[in-house]
């Protein structure tokens, strides 16, 4: 797990030499705006890369980006991030997870500047496992189509301060990956409706799009980020994706744009509405259309 073996050496680094010493290991990382969550590149995680480079260019014209870190198969680790909102908190989720045996095996633990928790374990080597989030437990899940702020990035809290993502501890144990599907089963459990090889197929097939459509929707800043959640959810009920699997794909992202857990679920039960009701949505600029076709973006400066 290179990325958290690096935690207790990049603690007091520049963020620049940080994410110098991330690529070097082989870690991708890409920039984030400073004191924040939002992607400074325009296609977010899918443009993390460890080519020194590239890194350098990065953090040469942005040097106090924050440091974003894929989750999944792209860097080998996966996170249970622990929220803590006004609203409530998930440690006593988190911890009753742990004691029952679904949430052990944790590599290292990040203190975040909410006061919440990073839980990293090694990614599973033998299947994907797609970020999703526990709304009602305040528990969110990080892997494939999803990304973290890293060690040693600092936001910007309520009254100005930054404060850092801190390592508390790492695990003097063999770590163990993490069953992202019984964990959610036990913070979130939910009647699983049988559905038919045909339409399994289709969802799978749907994959793809909808992993491009977060990465689009975690690149969009303030003044667009919820109506590009709404038009990336339109795009996804119209194709017959259900409001759970869109969920499970867009939410971490438009957390990561710096949408709410309600605004989000509000966000797309409205699109979902909307695209039962009304002709299809208008599209984004155009330049915005080739990012989410996956044509080459531009930085967002």
């Amino acid at each position: 797990m290179g990325a958290v073996d690096l935690f207790s050496e990049v603690g007091g680094m520049p963020l620049s030499e940080a994410a110098a010493r991330f690529a070097a290991a082989g870690v991708p990382v890409f920039p984030c705006v400073p004191g924040e969550k939002r992607p400074l590149v325009a296609r977010g995680f899918h443009d993390a890369t460890a080519d020194p480079g590239q890194v350098a260019a990065w953090w040469s014209r942005w040097p106090s980006a924050n440091i974003g870190i894929p989750t999944g198969a792209a860097s080998g680790v996966e996170v249970v991030d622990v929220d803590v909102h006004a609203t409530g908190t998930g440690f006593p989720a988190f911890r009753e997870a742990h004691r029952e045996g679904y949430a052990a095996g944790w590599a290292a633990l990040v203190r975040t500047p909410s006061g919440g928790l990073h839980a990293y374990y090694p990614a599973h080597p033998d299947r994907a496992q797609s970020s999703w989030q526990a709304a009602r437990a305040h528990v969110d899940f990080r892997g494939d189509g999803g990304y973290i702020i890293a060690p040693p990035s600092k936001v910007l809290r309520p009254g100005g301060a930054r404060a850092p993502y801190r390592l508390i501890v790492t695990s003097g144990d063999i770590p163990v990956p993490v069953d992202a599907a019984r964990l959610r089963e036990f913070l979130d459990p939910r009647t699983l409706i049988p559905m038919g090889r045909a339409r399994t197929a289709r969802l799978e097939r749907r994959g793809a799009d909808a992993k491009v459509l977060a990465g689009w929707v975690a690149g969009r800043g303030e003044g667009e980020r919820n109506r590009g959640l709404f038009w990336a959810a339109c795009r996804l009920a119209e194709s017959g994706t259900p409001p759970a699997a869109t969920l499970e794909a867009l939410g971490p992202a438009a957390e990561h744009a710096g949408l709410g857990s309600r605004e989000i679920m509000a966000t797309i039960r409205s699109a979902y509405r909307t695209a039962r009701t009304a002709p299809r949505a208008a599209e984004p600029v155009a330049d915005e259309r080739r990012v989410v076709r996956g044509s080459p973006g531009r930085v967002i400066s």
